[in-house]
């Protein structure tokens, strides 16, 4: 169940796979949340499900509470990410005590990071004996065929870019979100773009917050023929063969598939200092670290993996080197697997 056409679906199933698509929508709505939480409810009473999986956060609380007012036996939720990271005060505290009702109501929990578990026993989400974490993280690991160095592909998409092949690209690919960091990439390039005369930024993904599509627009206007505007994509594997350097300066992250998928293709990472991340990069060894929203730091990160090359080599070569031996799919799908049919049995 998602909140997805049926169109988008295609190709993703096999004939024992049955998808209904269910309107959960990702911002608060009262309304709307307790119609989902019925419909659910209703459908898992239908079905008589013997287990029932979730993931992201609000779907996972109203998943979770439903399956518990259903009496499903089996309860599974992974974290994510918790949006309360950020806040403070009486939001925090709510929204929080949400991450707590879904705890409750799961008889299962997983985190894609051992920091974000650390951090939901610390913060009294979960107990230790409750929750999960496959490996040393991810939710399903990196399919290393798919996410590889490609020099044809490198090519054929800083062809299609209008990007040379001695340029230095640096990548930026997520929901463009204030959380993500999306203003921080930018701002923190042009601040260090004039020392970079072949420096290049790459910024992907769905404007996903009213207006900062234009804001990106007007902090990059001083160099539009070294920025690279490109919407949601079903290709990331192409455009980070293009790129050079992965940037993810967010605010908050439960782990970051994307962060270690560029590693597969080779990419070290310039990555926030916080939970999360800090597993999917290794300092020193597979990137760089920031302090969240620190834009002189980024810029600095920029600037030594611009200009020395060897750094750039040999951090390239452990991020593809953890992509095989810490996150491959193969690995992480057979904990993952191994882990639901103990449950189950």
């Amino acid at each position: 169940m998602a909140n997805a056409e049926n169109h988008q679906m295609d190709g993703l199933f096999n004939e024992h796979v049955r998808f209904i698509r269910l309107p959960i929508e990702r911002k608060p709505s009262v309304f709307s949340d307790v119609r989902t939480l019925w419909l659910l409810y209703r459908i898992f009473a239908r079905e008589k499900f013997d287990c029932v999986f979730s993931i992201m956060p609000k779907a996972g609380l109203l998943a979770m509470v439903a399956g518990f007012m259903a009496r499903v036996p089996h309860r599974f939720h992974m974290f994510t990410g918790q949006v309360w990271f950020t806040n403070g005060g009486v939001v925090r505290w709510g929204l929080k005590k949400l991450d707590n009702v879904l705890a409750l109501c799961a008889t299962h929990v997983m985190a894609d990071s051992p920091s974000q578990r650390q951090f939901l026993i610390e913060e009294g989400v979960v107990t230790p004996r409750k929750i999960t974490v496959f490996g040393k993280g991810s939710i399903s690991g990196v399919d290393v065929q798919r996410f590889r160095p490609n020099p044809v592909v490198r090519e054929k998409y800083r062809k299609e870019l209008g990007i040379n092949d001695h340029a230095v690209v640096f990548l930026f690919m997520a929901r463009l979100t204030r959380v993500k960091g999306a203003l921080d990439v930018t701002r923190a390039f042009c601040r260090v773009a004039a020392e970079m005369p072949d420096a290049h930024l790459l910024v992907i993904g769905p404007e996903d917050e009213e207006g900062i599509e234009s804001e990106l627009t007007v902090i990059m206007s001083d160099f539009t023929d070294r920025y690279h505007r490109v919407g949601f994509t079903y290709d990331p594997e192409g455009y980070m063969a293009a790129a050079d350097v992965f940037c993810i300066p967010s605010y908050r992250e439960g782990f970051s598939s994307a962060t270690i998928q560029a590693a597969g293709v080779g990419l070290p990472a310039i990555a926030s200092r916080i939970y999360g991340l800090s597993d999917a990069v290794e300092e020193g060894g597979s990137g760089l670290f920031h302090a969240p929203g620190a834009l002189e730091e980024i810029g600095a990160a920029m600037k030594t993996l611009y200009t020395d090359k060897d750094m750039r080599a040999r951090l390239s070569a452990r991020a593809n080197e953890r992509a095989h031996g810490d996150f491959s799919q193969s690995l992480i799908v057979h904990e993952f697997a191994s882990f639901i049919r103990a449950a189950l049995h």
